[in-house]
C-alpha cells in the first residue's frame, strides 16, 4: 500500500489507535471501505448550493405565503471529533416572485450536512444559501439533532437534543412570521 493514500491512512489508524492488526482477515478490506464511506459522507464539498436551487417564476407571482418543508433528515460529521450527528431539519420561506421545487431543500440540507460541520454553522449556511439564491422576503431553518460525541464519549448523554435556528429577513424581524414558521413546523411534526 502506498504511503499517504487514504487506504494507507485507514490502516495506520487501525494499527495505532485501535491496536488492531489490519492485515487479519476481517479488516483486509476495511481501509478501502473506510475511503469508499468517506467520499460518500464528504460529498457536499463537491456540490453547489445554487445548481441545487434552480429557482423559477411558474407559479410562484400570485404566491406570498409561507411554505414550510419539515422532517427533512440530517446526517453530518461533527469536525471536532469526526463524530456523527444526525437529526432532522425544518426549513421554511416567502417566496418573492421565485420558488423551487420542494425536493431542492432536502438536496441543500445534504449538501451542507455532506461536510464536517457543526450544527450551528450548518444550520446558518442553509439559511443563507436559500435567502442568495431566492432572494425570499424571509427564510427560517431549525435544525434538531443528536451527537455522538456527547453521547458515547464525555458528558454520555444520551438522548440528548440540540436545537439550533436561523431566522433571516421576515422571520426575524416580525414576529408573526416567526410565530408562524414554528407553529407550521409543529403541527407539520409526526402527522403523516
Amino acid at each position: 500500500m502506498e504511503k499517504e493514500t487514504g487506504e494507507y491512512l485507514v490502516s495506520k489508524l487501525l494499527q495505532v489507535c485501535c491496536q488492531e492488526d489490519p492485515g487479519r482477515g476481517g479488516l483486509l478490506e476495511t481501509p478501502a471501505r473506510v475511503v469508499k464511506a468517506w467520499q460518500h459522507w464528504t460529498k457536499g464539498y463537491k456540490e453547489d448550493p445554487a445548481k441545487i436551487l434552480k429557482a423559477f417564476d411558474d407559479g410562484a407571482g400570485q404566491y406570498d405565503e409561507m411554505v414550510v418543508v419539515s422532517g427533512l433528515p440530517v446526517h453530518s460529521f461533527c469536525e471536532h471529533h469526526l463524530c456523527p450527528f444526525w437529526g432532522e431539519a425544518h426549513v421554511g420561506y416567502i417566496p418573492n416572485g421565485k420558488i423551487v421545487g420542494l425536493s431542492k431543500f432536502g438536496r441543500l440540507v445534504d449538501c451542507f450536512a455532506r461536510r464536517l460541520q457543526v450544527q450551528e454553522r450548518l444550520t446558518t449556511q442553509i439559511a443563507q444559501a436559500i435567502e442568495v439564491n431566492l432572494k425570499p422576503r424571509g427564510v427560517g431553518v431549525i435544525l434538531r439533532c443528536r451527537h455522538m460525541c456527547m453521547e458515547s464519549r464525555g458528558i454520555q448523554a444520551t438522548g440528548t437534543i440540540t436545537i439550533t435556528s436561523a431566522l433571516l429577513g421576515e422571520f426575524k424581524t416580525q414576529p408573526s412570521v416567526r410565530e408562524e414558521f414554528l407553529a407550521l413546523k409543529t403541527v407539520t411534526k409526526g402527522v403523516i
